[in-house]
């Protein structure tokens, strides 16, 4: 507490589960616990890396490595392509337990959370008593490994568990921030990214400490208008609210071919099937999207985006397609070749309540929940498109 405003500080607690998928493809399989894994796509489609356990790390393997790469690095890895609906079950029940202590809890992403556990002091005991026994039951009750860091607010909290990892509790009293931060690299600071960390490398800047401590104008030279907000974040000032709920700024699917594809009916097909996914997706989350995104990556490997914003937000594949074909025929040239095509949609809100008036419910918007229903009950692929047929079996 404040000796002079009475006031207790902030206590947040960062959750961050340890390499995730790795960690359930092991509960799922027990036979494989110890052992280097990697969860990711099939190197033979140059598939990615979306989790590796400790022990695959240590070969150097990491999440984003292209999964050929990884297995160069370790061939005896064992390899999962993953179980989504296990890994959702899982996070559920983590956010579960998590609930229990605070209601001011945001989900930032599958597998990490942050909790405002101010004032919960009576009810659990200190804020580095009750991130231990949070970390204590979610290994216990579910066999997952965390790491948690405390602190006054989220930025340092975050950096605290990163920091513990793996398996690590790490707390950062009230008016220690500053000095917690001040020794670690530039690149643990939220908004410094590779080129910024490049530009204050180059100006004899390598710590959180030293970015602290440049002169306002050269602070303004460097991030512009965010100045004012890098230094405080440099100082561990962080005033942003534990958001009860974290809502979805956008979805967003891509592919990457085996083989560099320079067919335009082919790109169509597989937008077809992201438009088809996504606008399920929208449906069963109840929203709508206002804007929609084509992502193509060359065999150059120069990448692009383009995006067009709908008069109206849509839920319906047929919309989101029609707008993706168009993209897509505004930017292709004969003989392109394309190596991975992506689709996504933003602007996400809630979306009409049609279904309160069943009788005006546009044609499209009926057959889309009626489709919904049907694989709802039997499965996704109990009803499919004739056009997407081939592509299934190719």
């Amino acid at each position: 507490m404040n000796s002079r405003t009475g006031i207790h500080p902030r206590s947040v607690i960062h959750v961050d589960l340890d390499a995730f998928f790795a960690s359930v493809e092991e509960l799922l399989d027990p036979s494989i616990a110890g052992l280097p894994i990697i969860v990711g796509g099939d190197p033979a489609e140059r598939g990615v890396v979306a989790s590796a356990s400790y022990a695959a790390r240590a070969y150097g393997v990491h999440s984003a490595m292209p999964m050929a790469q990884a297995l160069r690095l370790c061939p005896h890895a064992v390899v999962r392509h993953g179980h989504r609906e296990a890994y959702a079950s899982y996070s559920q029940r983590v956010m579960a337990i998590l609930a229990e202590y605070t209601p001011l809890l945001e989900q930032v992403s599958i597998d990490e959370a942050f909790l405002d556990v101010t004032g919960c002091e009576q009810l659990f005991g200190p804020p580095a008593e009750i991130a231990r026994r949070i970390q204590q039951r979610i290994l216990s009750e579910l066999g997952l490994p965390s790491s948690l860091g405390v602190a006054s607010n989220k930025l340092v909290a975050k950096v605290a568990s990163t920091l513990a990892k793996p398996r690590g509790l790490l707390v950062v009293p009230s008016g220690e921030e500053a000095a917690f931060l001040a020794p670690l690299p530039i690149e643990r600071l939220w908004g410094v990214g590779k080129v910024t960390a490049e530009r204050l490398h180059s100006l004899g800047v390598q710590t959180i400490g030293q970015l602290a401590a440049l002169p306002e104008q050269q602070m303004k030279a460097i991030f512009g208008s965010a100045a004012a907000e890098m230094h405080r974040r440099a100082l561990g000032i962080d005033d942003s609210p534990v958001g009860v709920e974290m809502r979805r700024k956008s979805i967003s699917q891509e592919h990457t071919f085996p083989r560099d594809v320079a067919d335009i009916r082919t790109l169509q097909r597989y937008l077809l099937e992201m438009s088809e996914e996504l606008a399920g997706q929208l449906r069963k989350e109840g929203e709508c999207a206002r804007t929609v995104v084509l992502k193509m990556r060359y065999p150059d490997f120069k990448t692009i985006t383009r995006r067009v914003t709908l008069a109206q937000p849509t839920d319906l594949t047929e919309e989101i397609y029609a707008q993706a074909t168009a993209l897509l025929q505004r930017e292709w040239k004969k003989g392109m070749q394309v190596r991975l095509i992506g689709l996504g949609v933003t602007g996400l809100g809630q979306a009409r309540q049609l279904a309160l008036f069943e009788a005006s419910m546009p044609r499209l918007a009926k057959l889309s929940r009626a489709v919904d229903e049907i694989r709802s009950k039997y499965g996704e692929r109990a009803i499919r498109r004739a056009s997407l047929l081939k592509h299934d079996d190719e």
